[in-house]
């Protein structure tokens, strides 16, 4: 799949392209964050879209390499990226995975095999599959489901987003 490649010159950020929705395609606010290691190295990427006028994230995509210490999760926490949206949303109830279930969803000719966490939070949505370079993708959202249609707005972002000025 073309967007599942490394990058052969490395920007400032991640040394993959970040697999998300287009900012242009999407009506609210985008934020994105890089989670550095202590050697400097970036250990992945999120990124934040906000749908509600101001009022909270609406979806966090996260792109986690292998080796990222986000992705060493303990029996039932949940992925990074939902606890990144509890925090960005003040919810302080603790959440736990209660499940998973992989079905197979088609991205254009490609076949992704999707996992979805349950969440003890039902307003919790929870996806994650792994491209074929290494990189676990993980899409969390509050108060909206996650469709088959989704996975067909993924696409590569361009590593001038994640360049510092």
């Amino acid at each position: 799949m073309s967007f599942l490649r490394r990058r052969s010159a490395t920007p400032t950020g991640p040394d993959f392209d970040v697999l998300a929705m287009d900012p242009g395609d999407w009506p609210g606010d985008l934020g994105a964050g890089l989670l550095p290691a202590p050697d400097g190295s970036c250990q992945g990427v999120f990124l934040r879209y906000d749908l509600f006028g101001g009022r909270g994230p609406a979806m966090i995509i996260g792109n986690l390499p292998e080796g990222s210490q986000a992705r060493e999760l303990a029996e039932g926490q949940v992925p990074f990226e939902v606890a990144q949206l509890l925090a960005a949303l003040g919810n302080e109830e603790p959440v736990t995975v209660v499940g998973t279930e992989d079905m197979p969803v088609m991205h254009e000719d490609n076949l992704l095999v999707v996992r979805r966490i349950k969440c003890s939070e039902s307003r919790i949505s929870c996806t994650q599959f792994d491209r074929s370079d290494g990189v676990l993708v993980t899409i969390a959202s509050w108060d909206r489901p996650i469709t088959d249609e989704l996975y067909q707005l993924l696409k590569p972002l361009p590593a001038e987003m994640f360049q510092q000025v």
